[in-house]
């Protein structure tokens, strides 16, 4: 029976982060996932890396430092996957905040990174329509300019974990369920199939982490970890949009009659729309938006553009992942209320679980596991070997200038970027936002030409 240090449940940026830290500092280690890399909640984010503006008004200053710093070295780290843009927050007759009090918070987000960040601008109504021309001018008061990043979520997940992979002693298995966890002297065996075949394997672990988010309640008591809910889920969607349904050089902070925070964010060629917060009252994995949802997002967009080109015929895909927000005690506020922050968790002396957080700041998530682990193992723990660039860049770039697509590059990214499926490569590894069953070609070549290497 094959023996690891450690076993980590669940291939999301948590799970490709901690296992990345875990493999520099010399840990031998196995990551498995029910289905894709990345497949569910971190690839459904608003794709930024962001302190969170909206959180100012919880007082969350701590997180929002802690992101914004974050944010900035994966701005250096990695300026393949993301980049720097200017966000502006429209002010009309009717919002809660005046210029001034807008500016305050402006100063105090840049404070907050250590004026890492672009400097803030105040606009007036004139120059703030000459940066969004379709923002409706009835009312308009002008806006507030700030700078965060927009990232490519699923690609930074995975190129985690390529770098994780290049230590011998990692690996990681995509399309393998965890189906049982028994206790043992020395750690756990922990067992888990091929979603495929259904064959089973037993492995020792000596420690079992669990960063299996949004599914974390469900799963653990049916592996018999001592565990008690302690998640309150919201259910987030998205839309990607044609790139001329609305006219703006930077991307928009809307602030929702009920208030939300909606972000429309101009990228790959496409128009970003989201999120919403609603409780899931339907299967997680895999999760879908509804007509509900999506009416809603038109709504809010048709309220602030109302000259815009926008209807359904404006959607190219839509998108839903949930969030796994931590409960707290005697929480009764709405869901964008909760905090962000993260927890980990004990169940017993070999077992972790990591819950809630913010995307952009899971290596410092991550480390607070890595830095109790390494040392327990044996080992010393070097926290500044995540601070290193990533060493296998994803062989698509998502920005900037693309090189023409080859089946010849469709192997090689088959073969070296951990691909299983074919909606694998399209969706994550060529980042293409389009919906499956709409495609004709694949970045240049035949849909079916594709396909058949995955029947090969």
């Amino acid at each position: 029976m094959k023996q690891y240090d450690v076993v980590i449940v669940g291939g999301g940026i948590n799970g490709c982060g901690l296992i990345r830290d875990l493999a520099l500092n010399g840990v031998s280690t196995l990551l498995i996932d029910k289905g894709d890399f990345s497949s569910q909640t971190s690839q459904s984010s608003s794709k930024m890396l962001h302190g969170g503006i909206r959180y100012l008004e919880n007082f969350d200053f701590g997180l929002i430092s802690e992101a914004l710093e974050e944010k900035n070295l994966w701005l250096k780290l990695t300026p393949h996957l993301c980049f720097e843009r200017d966000f502006y927050l429209p002010l009309y007759n009717y919002s809660k905040y005046s210029p001034w009090m807008l500016g305050v918070g402006l100063f105090i987000y840049d404070f907050l990174s250590h004026f890492q960040n672009k400097p803030f601008a105040v606009l007036n109504a004139e120059e703030t329509l000459k940066k969004v021309p379709s923002l409706d001018p009835q009312g308009l008061k002008g806006a507030g300019k700030y700078f965060d990043g927009v990232v490519d979520d699923a690609k930074l997940t995975l190129e985690c974990l390529y770098d994780a992979l290049l230590e011998p002693n990692s690996e990681a298995l995509s399309y393998h369920e965890v189906t049982a966890c028994h206790k043992t002297e020395e750690g756990y065996e922990v067992t888990y199939k091929s979603v495929f075949n259904q064959t089973s394997v037993t492995v020792k672990a000596k420690y079992v982490v669990f960063t299996t988010g949004p599914f974390t309640d469900q799963l653990l008591p049916k592996l018999n970890i001592p565990w008690s809910p302690q998640l309150v889920t919201s259910k987030g969607i998205h839309l990607w949009l044609k790139k001329d349904s609305i006219d703006a050089k930077g991307s928009v902070v809307l602030t929702t009659k009920d208030n939300r925070v909606v972000f429309v964010i101009p990228q790959r060629d496409s128009v970003l729309v989201g999120t919403t917060e609603t409780p899931v009252d339907q299967e997680m994995f895999n999760i879908k938006a509804t007509e509900k949802e999506i009416n809603y997002l038109l709504n809010v967009l048709k309220q602030y553009f109302p000259n815009a080109p926008l209807s359904k015929d404006s959607i190219i895909s839509t998108f839903a992942g949930v969030r796994p927000l931590v409960k707290e005690e005697g929480h009764t506020e709405a869901l964008g209320k909760v905090s962000r922050f993260h927890k980990i968790f004990r169940p017993d002396d070999r077992t972790y679980v990591l819950l809630g957080g913010k995307y952009t700041t899971f290596r410092r998530m991550t480390q607070e596991i890595a830095q109790e682990l390494v040392p327990r193992l044996g080992l010393t723990y070097r926290p500044n070997l995540t601070l290193n660039h990533l060493r296998q860049k994803s062989i698509m770039p998502t920005f900037g200038v693309k090189p023409k697509l080859t089946i010849e590059m469709v192997k090689e990214i088959i073969r070296t970027e951990k691909v299983t499926t074919f909606e694998d490569l399209v969706s994550r590894r060529l980042s293409i936002v389009e919906e499956l069953s709409q495609l004709k070609d694949v970045m240049g070549i035949p849909v079916e030409e594709v396909k058949a290497l995955f029947r090969a």
